[in-house]
Parts: C-alpha cells; structure tokens; sequence
C-alpha cells in the first residue's frame, strides 16, 4: 500500500470544487462585483443575495467535472482563465468578448510584450500561480463512484435550487440592471473569457473553410478626359487615433498643425466600424455598412482592394501593424513591421517612418492608375511614447511606460497626443511626397483611422470594448482628404461644394464606395449614396 506524505493536507472533491469556485467569485470579478454595487447599490439586500446566487452557481458548475483525473485540470484551467482576464479587466476596464480573443490570437510579439509588464507578473503569480499550486498539492480524496455521483447530484440540484430561489425573488431588481446596464453580464469572470474563446475558435474554424466569393468583375475605369498622368491615391489605415485629439475638430491642443496648412478637408463627425483593428480593417474595406457586416461576410467576400485590381488599377499595401486582416490577402502585400532599420525600429516594433523610403520607391515606378494603403501603427498603445521620436515630445511630462497604472492620466494623454503629433507629420509628409511629384502623376490622399481610444474615461484604457457598449472615445474616429489640382479636376470635384458637405455624418461605410469615386471606378458594387464626393461632382470626367 502506497505510504500518503503527511505534508500534503488532504480534501474531499466537493469541497475543492466550492473553494476553487468561492475563490474565483470573490477574488478575480473585483469589476463585476464594483458593477454590481454601482448598479444596484440601492437595494443592499439584492447585492448580497446575488453574491450567494452567484456563488452557488459557479460551485454547482465546478462539481460537475469533480471526479478522477478531471477535477485538478478543470479547476487550474479556470483559475488561470479568470486571473488573466481579471488583470486586463479591472486594469484597462475591456471585456474580453471574442472580437477581444481575437484581437489577442492576432497580434505581434512586439505587443504581447508591452502588457507582459512586471504588474502583470506580479498579479499572475498572487492570483494564479499560487493558487494553482495549491491546487496542485493538496491530495482529493474521492468516494466511491456511486457515492460520488449521488453527493455530486445533490450539491449541483442543492445549488441550482438556491439560484433559482434567489433569481426568482430578485428577477425584477437583476433584469432591469441587466437590460440598462449590459455590460454587467459580460464582466462576469471566467464565464465571458470562456464562452468568448470557444465562440472564437468555432467561427475560425469555419471561416477557415471558406471559399471567397469574387465581387466587382464587372469593373472598369471611365476614362479622363486630357487626362496625361496616373492618377494614384494613397488610403492611410490610421491606428487607435480618436477625433476629439484632433485639432482639426476642435482639440484645444494643437496636434495638427502641418495638416492644418495642407488644405485637407477634415470630416468631424465620423463613426467607426468596429473599436478593434481586427473587426475594422476588414469592415473598411469591404462593402459592407456596419449595420450588415460580420467577421465572416468579411472574409468570405472580396473587398476594395480586389474591385480596384478588377478594374485594371495597380494596387499594393504596405503595412507597419498586425497585418490587413484579409483585406490585402490576394495583392501585392509588404510586412514592414519587421523590418531592422535602425533609424525606425527597436525591438520588432517600428515607428511609422519606416514608410518613406518604401513610399518613394512605389511612388517613382508608377507607371498607371495606382492604389497604395499604408497601415500605420499609429498611437497603438499602450505604449504610447514608443509611437514617436524624441523631436516630437511636445506635451511633457509623457507616460514613457507601458503599465499605464503607473502614471496620471494627464501624462498618458500627453504621450496619446504626442503620437497625434507624430501621425499629424507622417500624414504631411505623405502628402508633400506626393506635391513633390505633381508633374508625374494626379494625387490624393485619404486618411481614416481604424477605431479610437479610451485614456482613463469611465475607467476604461485602451480599445476593444463591445461596440454597444463603447464610449465615443473609441467609436469617434479622424477622416480627411488631400487632393491635389489635377486629381480634383479629373473627380470634375467641387471642392467647395466637398467642404460643406463634409460637416454631415460619414463613418467606415464610406470608404469603399468614396475610393471608387476617387478613381472614377464603375461597377455594379458601388453605390454613390456611400460615396462622400458624388454630390459633388460638376459634371461628366469622360
């Protein structure tokens, strides 16, 4: 007979399985619970019956997998679950849906690296480490089977019964907070992050199945009349940059001072497709409005870069971010974010510089109608100062960490607007880039930003929150247009006429049929309600 260590305390199935479960209430849902209260603080006596219902629901579902060899794996996998979505959730304030699992399956290492802080560690090893290994070294003593399945029947019925009692007294109370406030449920842990991870892999797993369905064939470019030169518009896919620090619309800073003297037309009042990259590339590109787009639909269907290749243009995209999200998949496409230069690049990560020398090579074999997207990194965050060179440290002092927590919001704002600053110069650049070429080629630019940022509004940091429930900070996005004479003249543009009618709504839905306006692109796609230049237009380009 195997001989027990008498330093290894030992410990029925059930009752590892409700002190696991009590542990997760109570220790890794501090936004939940701060919800609750907040929500419901004025009937003290519903809170406290939704922390006994609460509980007893996570202990009846934890003593479901109490049995042999299932009991030790189940209750880690949860406890790590719970502790790393915690950290994100009570530290940024995001749900981790499963656009945000998303998010995380695609980013680079660069970004892995700058929320795997010394924090983080820190919380990782209090709330899941050491729990874990707790776990790992109590022994659990089981019953026979058929005993086990009697007392694990009675504890699940027990508690099923205590949660439907306290529901069924509360459901006024807990159904009205719910419908007001639905971000109550999603700040459950580690039922959301679990729920939203396996919803993920499903929808991957049949996204990876599909066939992409051809869109725009028919397309063709209506001929310009006098017209001797390619005409090439640049699309800038921007990076976390929010309308309201922009000075363009208003912001009290002056963060666009270059742009400013560039005669861009700006459009305040434009909405975002999504609050994450890997939702609002593909929405951006595809023709879809927001109202009818879905991951799927994006990836299943062929978007603008593939009508504009249809329609005999030359298109490329070059990309400084976490890759086109399908919207370059089948064009010519270039990884810049990897690249060593020295001048641009530290530690695989890149500064949007990187573009220049890239840009004036494409620029100077263009031989034809041509679209070019560059896909910055922008003000991702939260590495903020990372975002810019030392010569645009303008709002001082600047956050120059990436555990925000660390600093005061005002010093996260300065580095955010500091990369505004910076974005404010790439943009300007690109845009003399193409002045300095006006004899070769008829230009435009035409910049929108992918989603916003939240810096410490409500309680929220960074980006990802579920569209219903997001602020304006990360749905209000900036929207320009830089054209220069010959490009408007070939458009037969009124750009007066395109300045005041730039103060109407536009959002994302915009951009796909607004690029085939730009390059005068006819297809059975396009619609010109969706198009930002067509009651703008004076008359026939052919």
């Amino acid at each position: 007979m195997k001989r027990q260590s008498p330093y290894r305390p030992q410990i029925g199935s059930i009752s590892l399985s409700a002190i696991t479960a009590l542990y997760l209430v109570l220790f890794t849902n501090r936004t939940f619970w701060g919800k609750v209260h907040a929500y419901l603080g004025a009937t003290p006596i519903a809170v406290a019956a939704l922390y006994l219902a609460v509980s007893v629901l996570f202990v009846a579902f934890a003593t479901a997998f109490s049995a042999k060899y299932v009991i030790k794996p189940v209750l880690i996998f949860l406890v790590l679950a719970a502790s790393l979505a915690a950290w994100f959730t009570d530290s940024f304030g995001v749900i981790v849906d499963s656009d945000m699992i998303r998010n995380a399956m695609e980013t680079t290492p660069a970004e892995t690296n700058h929320l795997i802080t010394p924090d983080f560690l820190w919380h990782v090893l209090l709330f899941a480490v050491i729990p874990i290994v707790l776990i790992l070294w109590v022994r659990v003593v089981h019953r026979p089977v058929l005993q086990k399945l009697w007392w694990n029947s009675v504890t699940i019925v027990g508690c099923l019964v205590i949660f439907g009692a306290v529901a069924g007294v509360y459901a006024k109370e807990y159904t009205a907070a719910i419908r007001q406030h639905r971000d109550i449920v999603k700040s459950l842990n580690p039922v959301t992050p679990i729920v939203s991870t396996t919803r993920y892999f499903i929808q991957a797993r049949k996204e990876a199945r599909l066939v992409v369905k051809p869109l725009g064939t028919d397309a063709k470019v209506v001929p310009v009349m006098d017209a001797h030169k390619p005409r090439v518009t640049i699309i800038v896919a921007g990076e976390t940059a929010r309308a309201m620090n922009f000075s363009l619309g208003g912001y009290r800073r002056d963060t666009n001072p270059e742009l400013r003297k560039q005669g861009v037309t700006y459009f305040p009042q434009t909405t975002s497709c999504g609050t994450a990259t890997a939702t609002s590339i593909p929405c951006m590109f595809s023709q879809f409005t927001r109202a009818n787009f879905t991951h799927t639909k994006g990836m299943e269907n062929e978007g603008l870069m593939d009508v504009l290749a249809h329609a005999g243009i030359d298109v490329a995209w070059f990309d400084n971010n976490t890759g086109s999200k399908g919207a370059a998949a089948r064009i010519n496409f270039v990884n810049l974010a990897n690249s060593t230069d020295p001048r641009f690049c530290k530690n695989r990560e890149c500064q949007d510089g990187i573009f220049f020398d890239k840009l004036d090579a494409w620029l100077n074999g263009v031989t034809k109608d041509s679209v070019l997207v560059l896909h910055q990194i922008g003000s991702h965050g939260p590495a903020y100062y990372l975002r810019y060179p030392k010569e645009f440290r303008r709002f001082m002092p600047e956050c120059e960490t990436a555990e925000l927590g660390k600093c005061k919001d005002d010093e996260i704002v300065n580095a955010y607007d500091n990369s505004i600053l910076y974005t404010d110069h790439f943009l300007s650049t690109v845009i003399d880039r193409l002045k300095a070429r006006s004899d070769k080629i008829a230009s435009g630019l035409i910049y929108m930003s992918d989603h916003g940022e939240s810096l410490g509004e409500k309680g929220l940091y960074l980006h990802g929150t579920p569209y219903i429930l997001a602020p304006e900070e990360q749905t209000h996005v900036p929207f320009l247009v830089w054209l220069d004479p010959d490009f408007t003249a070939s458009m037969a543009l009124d750009k007066t006429c395109l300045g005041q009618s730039a103060a109407q709504p536009t959002s994302h839905d915009n951009l796909f049929h607004s690029v085939l306006g730009m390059m005068n692109v006819s297809t059975s796609a396009y619609n010109a309600k969706l198009d930002v230049f067509a009651g703008c237009r004076t008359g026939r380009t052919s």
